[in-house]
């Protein structure tokens, strides 16, 4: 028995050089597009939602037990990474289930729970207090301007409304919770911008909407290939989003997994980043700098555009 379980630890240790590997090979793809890329963190157990302070300071969840509190023995966490030493803080552990964040104008940090049904947040003051509970497997999340929260449900992921699903976007204002659209068949993440226009990847059915602040739903990208995280830039001007149609498959072994940047007045798309083997969720620093969790790999990335000069701390 022990020797499997050594077997077994020496496969992990391999499968995770060949995944950091492959990601600094990628590097020389993605610096061609107009970014430095560089890993900030490492060691990590399965980093899944990410959202960025400024260009020193990430908010960032660990899944590595999906569905299991930490009273069962579950180790999952919400962290926040000082990207120029890539040190690592704990702001809360214990969830069953913390997914993707969020944060406000006031620098409030949000995150849902999916198993738990729940939404959390901290002002880092005050301790952690539960937002909304009863949800249905909650999944993205984004706060405006005014301090509404959006988010997605996800209790039937992958079954639009037509076959039964129930699948939800929805805002909360601070008292009533408003359903803006029923029946996608996996709403994963969500972005919203200073006008109030709403974005969320569907990942099953490989679109991105947006929902316009008079309520108009539209596609605004089809034939993608597992739309996952969605994120805005700082004036909401380009619109970043990755996609997983291959988990756990760096580009070296045939992945097909990309990060992306659409501009949104002229719809040109570009890519920022190739060849990773789960890039899951993304945000962007107010200085431009663009952050992702990369799953499978343990590893938080940073592309840095060209010509930036490093971070004062």
């Amino acid at each position: 028995m022990r020797n499997i379980k050594i077997l077994r630890d020496r496969t992990a240790i391999t499968q995770l050089a060949l995944s950091l590997g492959a990601l600094l090979a990628s590097a020389a793809l993605a610096s061609a597009q107009g970014y430095d890329i560089r890993v900030v963190a490492s060691g990590l157990q399965r980093p899944t939602g990410i959202v960025a302070l400024n260009d020193n300071v990430v908010f960032f969840s660990q899944v590595p037990t999906p569905g299991v509190p930490g009273s069962m023995g579950g180790q999952n966490t919400v962290d926040a990474l000082f990207v120029p030493t890539g040190r690592t803080f704990n702001v809360a552990s214990g969830e069953p289930e913390p997914t993707n964040l969020a944060l406000d104008k006031h620098g409030r940090l949000y995150w849902t729970c999916k198993s738990a049904g729940v939404i959390l947040m901290t002002d880092f003051r005050h301790g952690i207090t539960t937002l909304l509970s009863g949800l249905d497997h909650p999944s993205g999340i984004a706060v405006d301007r005014w301090d509404n929260v959006y988010f997605t449900t996800l209790p039937t992921p992958g079954v639009p409304g037509s076959m039964g699903g129930d699948n939800t976007v929805a805002v909360f204002d601070g008292s009533s919770t408003t359903t803006l659209e029923l029946g996608d068949p996996e709403p994963t993440d969500i972005a919203v911008d200073g006008q109030g226009n709403a974005y969320w990847t569907c990942k099953s059915a490989g679109v991105i909407l947006k929902r316009d602040a008079t309520g108009m739903v539209t596609k605004l990208l089809t034939g993608l290939h597992s739309p996952t995280g969605i994120a805005l830039g700082f004036r909401g001007r380009n619109l970043y989003f990755t996609e997983v149609p291959t988990p756990g498959v760096p580009g070296s072994m045939g992945g097909d997994n990309n990060v992306w940047r659409l501009h949104l007045a002229t719809m040109d798309l570009a890519l920022v980043h190739g060849g990773d083997p789960e890039p899951h969720d993304v945000t962007v620093a107010p200085g431009g700098d663009v952050f992702w969790t990369c799953s499978s790999a343990g590893v938080i990335l940073e592309a840095r555009p060209h010509g930036r000069r490093h971070r004062p701390f």
